[in-house]
C-alpha cells in the first residue's frame, strides 16, 4: 500500500507534510519487510535531526533498522504508544504507527523526497 499524499524516501519513511511540519513514518512496504515489529527507539522531543541521519531505529524478529530522517527539523512530538506497542507499525503504518513529528527547518528538502508513483515504482522494482 502506497498513499498518494504522501513523500517517500528510497530508504522507506514516509513524510506528510501539514504547514510547517512533518509527520514521519516507516512505510507499509518497509515494515511488512521487516516482519514483527518488537521495539521502536525514539527521538526526543527538542531533539535537532539532520536529513539523512539515523533519528532511531526499529527492532523486528528479523533485523534491527536505523530510522533515517527525511528532513532537518526539531523534534516537537513523539508516538509514545509506541514505546508499550510498537506493533502498531504492523497494523497502520501510515496512521497510528505515526513516530515523530517534526517542525520543518528548511522546506527545500522537500523537493529531494519523491512522489507515491515514484516510491510505487521503487518498491515494485
Amino acid at each position: 500500500m502506497v498513499k498518494d499524499n504522501l513523500l517517500y524516501t528510497e530508504t522507506h519513511e514516509w513524510v506528510e507534510i501539514i504547514g510547517d511540519e512533518a509527520v514521519i513514518g516507516i512505510t507499509d512496504y518497509a515494515q511488512h519487510e521487516l516482519g514483527d515489529i518488537v521495539y521502536v527507539e525514539l527521538p526526543e522531543i527538542g531533539d535537532n535531526v539532520e536529513r539523512g541521519e539515523g533519528f532511531g531505529s526499529i527492532e523486528a524478529v528479523k533485523a534491527v533498522e536505523d530510522i533515517l530522517s527525511p528532513i532537518s527539523g526539531e523534534v516537537i512530538a513523539i508516538n509514545e504508544e509506541l514505546e508499550d506497542v510498537p506493533e502498531i507499525i504492523n497494523k497502520d503504518a501510515f496512521g497510528d504507527g505515526w513516530i515523530m513529528k517534526l517542525k520543518i527547518a528548511d522546506k527545500n528538502e522537500l523537493e529531494d523526497l519523491i512522489n507515491a508513483e515514484k516510491y510505487k515504482q521503487l518498491i515494485e522494482g
